[in-house]
């Protein structure tokens, strides 16, 4: 007898592929649910059929990736490590099937995005604008904080993060990295001078910008060693266009994120100095709840700044 085509057993489980993509399911809703009756009842199953499902996982990985108490349930090093990969599994399972239907469907609804102040008017606002002009069936709500939103707490669908990310119930969409710089006037630089060394500049004025460095104390970095900086700061601000107004009017040195100086290198009216000395660039991502049957408008406004946020971002 030949073999069939599409072979629905897994050679190294004795599960069939669908039961062991059903049982992740099960585990991935007890973990979001926090208890296995509360996953029974958002599976619209028993309670029995839950345990069952996750013992015969247990056993069949030969791991516990749940200790379980009369009143709490708690993941084990391996459930962690396990949980994240059946995320990823679960989310491009539904990548695969949805995408089918958003590309024969119109986006349409009210749509919740959150970026960084600066991020956002810079690069978000005009994704957006364009969007919308796309598709007129779609209403945006912007949320634009220099704090980090709870995306499922405050019920937004998309935002941009800066950064290391370190909830892993997001999905995650890598667009690109950003740097950050220390930079002066011309002005500044023919009065001062150019700093050769980071310690340089605990003798010469700066502009703090608490959204990037809360305090004086800046770090810059030497052959992959971080080097502490106690910066002389003139002036302090919580926001980056008055930091970097400073910065422009001469009154000192400033850090910054590449994207927000760009506009004004390119016109020389900053110019960055120290770039060897500069710490590992950050991460920007495009993230989302995890959520099975993501509506086609988020899909689709995903997709949207995934094509054109790389762009706006490269050096």
């Amino acid at each position: 007898m030949e073999r069939p085509e599409y072979d629905y057993f897994d050679n190294r489980s004795n599960l069939p592929r669908m039961n062991k993509l059903h049982a992740m399911g099960t585990f991935a809703t007890i973990c979001d649910r926090g208890s296995l009756t509360a996953a029974a009842e958002s599976l619209n199953t028993s309670l029995p059929t839950v345990v069952r499902t996750l013992a015969a996982l247990e056993k069949e990985l030969g791991v516990r990736l749940l200790n379980r108490t009369t009143r709490r349930i708690a993941l084990t090093e391996e459930g962690r490590y396990y949980l994240e990969r059946c995320r990823r599994v679960l989310a491009d399972i539904d990548d695969a099937e949805l995408g089918l239907s958003a590309q024969q469907k119109e986006p349409s609804g009210t749509l919740s995005v959150t970026a960084s102040v600066m991020f956002g008017r810079m690069h978000l606002a005009p994704a957006v604008t364009a969007f919308l002009k796309q598709f007129p069936g779609t209403r945006v709500e912007m949320l634009l904080l220099d704090r980090l939103v709870g995306l499922v707490e405050e019920g937004i669908d998309v935002g941009i993060r800066i950064g290391t990310l370190s909830d892993s119930s997001l999905v995650a969409v890598p667009v690109g990295h950003v740097r950050r710089v220390v930079c002066g006037s011309p002005a500044l630089l023919k009065r001062v001078g150019t700093p050769t060394h980071p310690k340089d500049l605990a003798k010469l004025d700066c502009i703090g910008f608490t959204g990037l460095a809360p305090g004086p104390a800046w770090t810059l970095h030497e052959k992959g060693r971080p080097i502490p900086i106690h910066a002389k700061t003139v002036l302090t601000c919580n926001q980056a266009y008055s930091s970097m107004d400073a910065c422009v009017a001469g009154l000192g040195f400033g850090v910054f994120l590449s994207y927000m100086i760009r506009p004004l290198e390119r016109e020389g009216k900053l110019k960055v100095v120290l770039r060897e000395f500069e710490p590992p660039p950050l991460p920007v991502s495009i993230v989302y709840p995890h959520a099975r049957l993501l509506s086609t408008r988020v899909r689709v406004f995903v997709d949207w700044l995934t094509k054109r946020l790389p762009q706006a971002l490269a050096v």
